[in-house]
């Protein structure tokens, strides 16, 4: 009994001194109170997520069972200043499962999205809590508030009401149960795309195998085998591997074997299979929909939008489907022809054929290719270039920060300082695939901007990529695409970095969905620009500038396949829509439902054979797993913005001072402060034009 009794004892001072240890407990004390990442461990992430769960409650109830009348301080930037604690552990821990993930760490994932679906949904359908901020919201415009405050109004009114704080107390409880139900599904979709992605390789061990391959990418797959510790070349469905494969192998049936591979994960059947999750997701949300008073998904998420309808929708897609269609079957057409010349036979170019051929015939008609470009874009270069892009628009400087922990080798920290040399925000970068990063390039947040007490509480950026990787031999050389992804996942970047609102939940890229894409789409604008690319495409061995011939030709290039690139983009936006307009429940009607409706809702933009069994639904993260439901048209729609905001530099000079101050203040510093068009207004003079895409496209002169 004693011995029982002590070894109780010691069982608990050890949970507490444990307890006690977790750095998530406290603000972290890293320069700029950055996370301590040597200090966090994988059992630190449940009892952090449990306490600041019950910490952010009591904060909460408190607020909500207030005696006081509710005003702006004590109720919403109450609201605004709860659940420190929470957002601690929640941005380092989901920033990690999507770029150094682990079983463990999935596993954790899912014992925790129940939890924090019931923390959210006891917030947003608790009763008291929504009159208090009710009563503010109806009375806001006669309170004296600021703009910036009638916009936080504004948000939590129409997030509690977006969460069901309207409903029954038994329809309440029906939201509760869908919603968890929805958040559990989502992140089981996104688990298992990653999962399928990393257990595919496929194995070379024949030269002859290797045919039409670059050196560059031979190396990168030995060195990729060699990690394995295997024998022979692997190529992956990573971004870097697959791309290169796919434009460079003159093996058609190997295309077409890698083809397929990527193109049919999640729907083969076996436990990673996502065809039921699709269903699933998509019945779940419209049940959410119509509980909440509307017809569709897609009706519930777009009157909070800039195109604030599914009409806006269809409207933009169906217009630039119209002026980019004949221009894009005309390029297929140029291919099918270069490729029948080039095989001396008629050649019908199936999906596996499309990157080889036309990659073929742009290095035919404009005499550039990824490899003659490669070595002009070193990763240091190319930073160096991203980097001097926004000191010479915006005057900022970026010192990497050895101080700074980061999460991976890899990855960089970097100290990033205004005109004046003040400080502006924390820059992490990583740029490389590895088992346990998702697949794609994303920016994310580990500690959003402020303002608190008079303090600017500037934040914690990171941006994450999935680009080539140095081999034994070469560094790291990018192809044009992956500089590209650089600048737009930068341009998000900067959205974060350069913001100054008071309040967090407005800051940044906090913003609509169909907003958000503005400022990153508009960054790729340079990479077409000669002025630009002159500055940093140094040839990584010599130091020498890229020619001039060759500068022109990425110039004259820049408009290639333009029509094909845009409908193959509208095909995923009419796809994202079709799954989300749905106003009655998806009932299989075939024996291949998710497929045969993907197919039909793509068939407008289709430009090469269907084939029976690709399926995009069942690995489509950005719809069914990220926050891109009934919002995947927001690239096109801010590709117009950007088009029209670009002109103006084209108009005034591509590295114009003035016409910059103008975007940094009126776009990339507001947040979500005003509406988005008034904010564009205020920079353009005017609305966005759909003009000046169309130009830039090269489809009306």
């Amino acid at each position: 009994m004693k011995k029982s009794i002590v070894t109780f004892f010691l069982v608990m001072m050890m949970t507490i001194a444990s307890a006690g240890e977790n750095p998530f407990f406290k603000p972290f004390d890293r320069p700029y109170g950055t996370a301590p990442f040597s200090d966090i461990k994988l059992e630190h992430f449940e009892p952090a997520f449990d306490k600041g769960m019950e910490v952010h409650k009591s904060e909460i109830d408190k607020i909500a069972s207030s005696s006081d009348a509710p005003t702006f301080a004590n109720t919403i930037e109450a609201m605004e200043y709860a659940g420190e604690m929470l957002t601690r552990v929640s941005s380092v821990f989901f920033n990690l499962l999507s770029a150094e993930s682990n079983d463990e760490m999935m596993e954790i994932s899912q014992r925790l999205s129940p939890k924090l679906s019931a923390h959210s949904n006891y917030i947003n359908l608790n009763e008291g809590l929504f009159n208090r901020v009710k009563t503010i919201y109806d009375e806001r415009n006669s309170l004296g508030f600021t703009p910036e405050q009638i916009r936080l109004v504004e948000k939590y009114y129409e997030s509690f009401e977006n969460s069901g704080a309207t409903l029954s107390s038994e329809d309440k409880e029906k939201y509760r149960n869908l919603t968890m139900e929805l958040s559990k599904i989502t992140l089981e979709f996104g688990q298992n795309v990653l999962r399928e992605t990393n257990a595919y390789e496929m194995l070379l061990t024949e030269e002859p195998d290797l045919a039409g391959l670059p050196k560059s990418t031979i190396d990168a797959a030995a060195a990729k085998a060699k990690s394995k510790g295997k024998e022979g070349w692997i190529f992956d469905l990573t971004g870097p591997s697959y791309s290169a494969f796919m434009k460079y192998s003159s093996r058609r049936d190997l295309r077409e074997q890698l083809y397929m591979a990527y193109n049919t994960k999640n729907v083969k059947g076996g436990e990673f299979d996502n065809r039921d999750n699709v269903m699933k997701i998509v019945n779940l949300r419209l049940e959410i929909a119509k509980l909440l008073g509307y017809d569709s998904y897609s009706d519930y998420v777009l009157k909070n939008r800039m195109a604030k309808s599914a009409e806006g929708v269809f409207g933009l897609l169906d217009r630039l489907a119209e002026a980019f269609g004949p221009v894009a079957r005309d390029e297929v057409k140029d291919v099918q022809t270069f490729a029948s010349e080039m095989e001396g036979k008629e050649i019908e170019i199936m999906p596996w054929d499309w990157s080889y051929y036309s990659e073929k015939l742009k290095d035919s008609r404009f005499g550039v290719n990824d490899e003659m470009t490669r070595p002009y874009f070193e990763l240091e270069n190319v930073k160096k270039g991203v980097f001097g892009l926004a000191t010479q628009l915006y005057g900022l400087q970026f010192v990497k920060n050895p101080n700074i922990e980061v999460y991976h080798p890899e990855v960089e920290a970097f100290d990033v300082l205004d005109e004046k040399g003040e400080f502006l925000s924390v820059l992490y970068t990583d740029f490389h695939p590895r088992e346990g990063k998702r697949s794609g390039a994303w920016m994310s947040t580990f500690k959003g901007q402020y303002i608190k007490d008079g303090v600017d509480s500037r934040p914690h950026t990171t941006i994450v990529m999935n680009f080539t990787r140095p081999t034994e031999t070469e560094p790291a050389l990018l192809t044009f695409s992956e500089v590209n992804t650089f600048l737009h996942e930068f341009g998000h970047a900067l959205h974060g970095m350069l913001t100054r609102t008071t309040y967090e939940s407005l800051s940044g890229t906090s913003v609509y969905r169909d907003f958000v894409e503005l400022p990153s789409h508009f960054m790729e604008n340079w990479l077409k620009e000669k002025d630009y690319l002159d500055k940093f495409a140094f040839h990584y061995q010599t130091g020498e500038k890229m020619p001039e011939e060759l500068l022109q030709s990425i110039v004259d290039a820049a408009n290639y396949n333009a029509g094909y690139a845009t409908l193959r983009q509208l095909s995923f936006g009419y796809l994202d829509m079709a799954w989300h307009s749905l106003t009655q429940p998806f009932v299989p009607e075939t024996s291949r439902p998710v497929r045969d409706f993907e197919t039909k809702a793509m068939e407008r933009v289709q430009l090469l054979p269907v084939i029976n069994e690709p399926c995009m639904s069942t690995s489509f993260n950005h719809i069914f797993s990220g926050g891109y439901a009934a919002g995947y048209y927001s690239y096109k729609w801010a590709e117009v913005m950007d088009a029209d905001a670009f002109s103006l530099f084209k108009e005034k000079g591509i590295f114009d001072k003035a016409t910059a101050d103008s975007f940094r203040r009126n776009i990339l510093e507001r947040g979500n402060t005003e509406e988005p068009e008034v904010l564009y207004k205020r920079f353009r003079g005017r609305e966005a034009s759909v003009n000046a895409l169309l130009k830039r496209s090269g489809v009306e002169k």
